[in-house]
């Protein structure tokens, strides 16, 4: 095998290429075997001097490995606490899975398989921050009173200009637009046009965070049937072929758990900037591996 492929993933950057060719690492290195040669030590001893230089200097070049995010349970409300500690114990049972199978590449493979589970366990974790922080923004947001105060404002007005606005309400149309149309003052439109942009952000904002917790719940769910086919696989699989396609069903939840965090993000983004609709990606459909090999196509993800 070659070296490269032994080096851990963190490694493997072109950050390591240029820690290790240096120039300055190649000189420090001379500089150390020439300096224990002139201090009168043997050169396979100043070669040795040498070497401990260079590789302090390519030490200190190396990328570090990141830290693995600590999950704080306590720090996220309920429902978003039940779905991480749900990855958190389908992450235990795949390790006591794979601790029970026998040593060699069946092992090996579900080690790696784990990469991906603990990759989505901390993606889980990320989403259900975000998915806090958007409801904790919802909740900054008074939408009931926003609506008390319009439809006082819209009461106060004279007749033959409620009706169209009560009209557009109704319908769910533009509210400022039918005000401009039925003529009303300037600061009774951006009056309408301010409180009126305080409800909606505040439905987009319910909407986004309940499809949130929808999505993170099937996630959760798909993670868990990972974790028993792994099980399953742990105690009677007696070669690496029979995980069939565990690895690549883990690494697409986890695409799909990624896509769903960015696109919370983007959704706190265009919440604080108050412009555009917000909406997560359209889930694809899962490929769900039918024993033999196949594949069938079942449901939506």
């Amino acid at each position: 095998m070659p070296l490269a492929d032994r080096l851990p993933e963190h490694l493997k950057t072109r950050r390591t290429a240029e820690a290790v060719l240096a120039p300055s690492a190649i000189l420090l290195a001379g500089a150390g075997t020439a300096a224990a040669v002139l201090s009168g030590l043997p050169l396979l001893a100043a070669a040795g001097v040498g070497a401990i230089a260079y590789g302090i200097r390519v030490a200190f070049g190396l990328p570090r490995k990141k830290r693995a995010e600590r999950i704080e349970l306590a720090s996220l409300p309920e429902p978003w606490r039940h779905f991480v500690r749900e990855a958190i114990d389908a992450q235990h049972r795949y390790r006591r899975a794979v601790a029970t199978a026998a040593e060699g590449p069946l092992r090996d493979r579900l080690n790696e398989i784990g990469v991906g589970i603990e990759q989505g366990v901390h993606e889980c974790y990320r989403i259900a921050r975000r998915g806090a922080a958007l409801e904790g923004g919802l909740s900054s947001v008074d939408a009931a009173s926003a609506e008390k105060q319009l439809s006082a404002l819209i009461n106060s007005l004279p007749g033959e200009a409620q009706e169209p606005l009560r009209r557009a309400h109704d319908q769910g149309k533009d509210i400022t637009a039918a005000a401009e149309k039925a003529g009303l003052a300037e600061n009774h439109v951006q009056t309408i046009e301010a409180l009126e942009a305080q409800v909606a952000s505040a439905g987009r904002l319910g909407t986004v965070a309940q499809d949130a917790r929808d999505r993170l719940s099937l996630l959760d769910a798909r993670l868990d049937e990972a974790v028993a086919r792994a099980v399953e696989l742990s105690l009677r699989a007696e070669d690496v072929a029979e995980l069939g396609g565990l690895g690549g069903d883990v690494e697409e939840l986890v695409n799909e758990m990624e896509s769903l965090r960015v696109a919370l993000e983007e959704a706190g983004r265009a919440s604080r900037g108050g412009t555009g609709d917000i909406e997560l990606p359209t889930a694809e459909p899962k490929k769900r591996r039918a024993k033999g090999g196949g594949t069938t196509r079942t449901g939506t993800a």
